[in-house]
């Protein structure tokens, strides 16, 4: 399984339509003069729209919610007639949005969801890393009862977010149910600030060989790239490989950043273009100043927009060898305007082409918006926008950030989607294992045949069915599901997440493919030194 579905109950990827926010241009208001005749269809859309929103508040059943009617009515039914990406934030949504983008916020430090089986109970997924929930000993599982005194049994989840969140230095009451305590726990938190970052931290996968990933792409995505780099001695990387996997986009101009060190100075890393605006070019502006270790880069059908301008640039000039899938296929560029009322508008404002020329955007015009996002066939191209890469390789728009080699995620077979996404055996498992007794564990820990049959006794106590064959055939599975999960709960989400990475069969794939990567930019640099001599 890749990293991504063994976490996903972990680090979940909310990708919807108000979501894949990737290529975002920036904010601003903009006006532009506009024909007499185009001034009267507008007008008389209006009017129209004004008398049948008149009929309605007059005549329907009930009484009718004006902002309910614009806010989740009119406006989004708009800007669906568009495009999959043109998106209206209420303020509430527009919040979350700019938290996303400036990379932190002030609360607890906790990522809560709904527990499964529908028990309907809102729990502790996990909390972050040196947060006040990880200092206070709050542990995945737990269940959130109250948040200063209120009750949670019919709050939504981001209306308890929302009471967690408050101002710095503030403090909040938070009532948990813990397996194996009789009682309520209560803690007594005090908020700060919660970094989101988008780069988690980066280490060595093998000697000289540097791992990196980005989840996002935020405000801080490009200083915080330059620091882990920094960090790990950049003048002793061999080789990189940089995961995208699952990186819904973000901010363009950090994308563009990210890209522009690995690149050679005046190099195009990407160039955009709509009705109201000229073509406009971004171009590597210090470059990668000599360091040329090869990279491989990680896709997924998740990597979008920003992610797949990073991944596009470096493959159309060479520069790295694609792995995994077809990208999500996103090449539309949203501008952030800022409405009254701390509402929000994205609109899409501009198309983004790779340098190469190709625009990734994948056809939207016949096809409802649950299939253009939840995609069966991600292997769909263009073929009349075929382009050539720097040293000549024929790449395709249309459908995405087609990888140089393909890897696919093994599914998971019966037995295994039966505990890790219908039971959440694992998580729940641990929960309770850690409820019931005191676990010191080492670092290195791994499970023992003493705790195998304690998750076996405890699935048939939860009325789990499966065949002994079953259970048998997958020890070694069941041993590294119950090894990564309880690394979430004793040592935390870091920890856990470089014990994925270590043992992912696609970074080990991508290990195996930076001779390829060296060849690729060795062949790219030859055929331009060829050109330039002509």
């Amino acid at each position: 399984m890749g990293r991504r579905r063994r976490l996903s109950f972990l680090f979940p990827a909310i990708i919807v339509a108000s979501s894949i926010l990737g290529g975002v241009y920036g904010s601003g208001l903009s006006s532009a003069a506009a024909a007499s005749s185009s001034e009267d269809g507008i007008r008389d859309s209006v009017d129209a729209f004004t008398r049948v929103y008149a009929l309605v508040e007059r005549n329907f059943a009930d009484p009718v919610n004006p902002d309910r009617a614009m806010y989740k009515g009119a406006i989004p039914g708009m800007l669906r007639t568009l495009d999959p990406h043109s998106n209206f934030f209420d303020p509430h949504e527009f919040q979350i949005l700019r938290e996303d983008q400036r990379g932190h916020y002030f609360g607890v430090g906790m990522q809560i969801g709904v527990s499964r089986p529908a028990s309907g109970k809102t729990i502790v997924i996990a909390p972050f890393p040196g947060s006040p929930a990880y200092r206070a000993g709050i542990r995945p599982g737990d269940v959130v009862l109250a948040v200063d005194d209120k009750p949670t049994e019919k709050l939504s989840l981001s209306e308890i977010a929302d009471l967690l969140k408050g101002p710095r230095g503030t403090r909040v009451k938070v009532t948990l149910g813990r397996e194996g305590s009789e009682a309520p726990l209560t803690f007594n938190l005090v908020r700060d600030e919660i970094p989101r970052k988008s780069v988690p931290d980066a280490f060595w996968i093998r000697p000289g060989i540097a791992y990196v990933a980005i989840d996002s792409f935020n405000v801080n995505t490009g200083r915080e790239m330059e620091d882990n780099l920094r960090r790990l001695g950049e003048s002793n990387i061999q080789g990189l490989i940089l995961d995208l996997r699952g990186n819904p986009g973000g901010l363009l101009n950090e994308g563009v950043v990210v890209t522009g060190r690995f690149l050679q100075k005046g190099q195009t890393i990407v160039s955009h273009r709509g009705r109201a605006s000229a073509d406009k070019p971004y171009v590597a502006r210090t470059g990668s100043v000599g360091r040329e270790y090869p990279i491989v880069v990680l896709v997924n059908r998740l990597s979008a927009s920003a992610a797949e301008i990073v991944a596009g640039a470096l493959q159309d000039h060479d520069r790295a060898w694609i792995l995994g899938e077809n990208t999500f296929g996103k090449g539309l560029v949203q501008t952030v305007y800022d409405l009254s009322e701390n509402t929000g508008l994205a609109l899409t404002t501009a198309r983004y082409y790779t340098p190469s020329g190709r625009l990734i955007q994948r056809d939207f015009s016949n096809i409802s918006f649950y299939d253009y996002y939840f995609r069966k066939n991600a292997d769909v191209r263009n073929p009349l926008d075929a382009r050539s890469t720097d040293s000549g390789r024929t790449v395709y728009g249309g459908g995405g950030i087609a990888p140089d080699e393909k890897f696919a995620e093994a599914k998971l077979d019966a037995f295994q989607a039966l505990l890790l996404q219908r039971k959440f055996a694992f998580f729940n498992f641990v929960a309770h294992y850690l409820g019931t007794h005191n676990a010191q564990l080492p670092p290195g820990w791994t499970p023992d045949p003493i705790i195998i049959e304690e998750f076996h006794r405890w699935a048939v106590d939860q009325g789990i069915q499966f065949t002994e064959a079953d259970f048998a055939q997958h020890q070694d599975w069941l041993k590294q599901e119950l090894r990564r999960e309880m690394y979430v709960s004793v040592f935390g989400i870091d920890d856990a997440r470089r014990l994925v990475v270590e043992t992912d069969p696609e970074v080990a794939r991508a290990i195996e493919a930076l001779p390829r990567a060296k060849a690729l930019l060795e062949t790219a640099k030859k055929v331009i030194a060829q050109r330039l001599s002509q």
